[in-house]
């Protein structure tokens, strides 16, 4: 079974995360395959990239199984420099990408989600930042996204609040872009069209004149994400996070 699918219809990619069953957690041969559809993605001749998730959820976030294999520090660099290159080439594609966010996303998937050029959701999706649950610090680029999206310190707080947003509340907030009121993907599909049927080289030069020149600074907090996990998975607060959520308890952290 695949964990990431593609198809391109009307001049439209549409990536979608594929593992309904388990809420599209990404571990990582499914981060893997990500990887390989974006880069199939950025050869075609699509100009438009709609990204979304089967089922109830756009996506938990990382799956927590795939935190055991951390502990080896040749893995996690593995599966962090993939999650780099997913996130990065999100941003610095040569077409406008769309994030049609389903039901529920959390951590990681946020943050891929808000790579995108276009975050669309409904009022009841819920929404959160959640890294901070299982004693961790946003990857995927989150700080940069929800820097750029809600300013540092509205940023520092939803972070800390380990608060879970509706659509509703996110789209108040700038966190999405646009809040629809029928299905997401049909929306997302509709806009696709309309982009399509847009002067989508001068949207592109605008969008490249702006993402290359912040392009230093998404691979600061990328560096810095790598750097800050790794340490913050040597803290008793992450490990208590992690046997909380398997034990499906509150977590009683004691700030070490």
């Amino acid at each position: 079974m695949s964990f990431v699918k593609f198809e391109s219809v009307n001049n439209v990619s549409y990536i979608y995360l594929n593992r309904p069953e388990r809420y599209n957690a990404l571990n990582k041969q499914m981060l893997d395959e990500l990887l390989e559809v974006i880069k199939r993605v950025e050869e075609n001749k699509d100009r438009i990239v709609v990204l979304t998730g089967e089922g109830k959820a756009f996506s938990a976030g990382g799956d927590m199984e795939m935190l055991k294999d951390f502990a080896e520090r040749e893995v996690y660099d593995q599966v962090i420099a993939t999650i780099e290159q997913i996130v990065t080439k999100i941003y610095m594609m040569p077409k406008l990408v769309v994030s049609a966010i389903n039901g529920a996303v959390a951590g990681l998937g946020l943050s891929i989600a808000l790579s995108a050029d276009y975050v669309l959701t409904d009022a009841e999706a819920k929404i959160g930042v959640l890294f901070l649950g299982v004693g961790l610090a946003p990857d995927g680029g989150g700080h940069f996204w929800l820097k750029e999206r809600l300013g540092i310190q509205a940023a520092k707080q939803f972070m800390w609040s380990m608060e879970r947003v509706t659509g509703e509340q996110a789209y108040e907030m700038g966190l999405v872009d646009i809040l629809v009121e029928t299905d997401v993907l049909e929306e997302a599909a509709k806009l696709g069209y309309k982009l399509n049927h847009s002067p989508l080289e001068a949207m592109l030069a605008t969008k490249l004149a702006y993402h290359e020149a912040k392009l230093p600074r998404l691979k600061y907090y990328l560096n810095k994400e790598r750097e800050n996990q790794w340490k913050l998975r040597q803290t008793k607060d992450h490990a208590e996070g992690v046997n909380a959520f398997l034990e499906k308890r509150k977590p009683n952290f004691i700030g070490k």
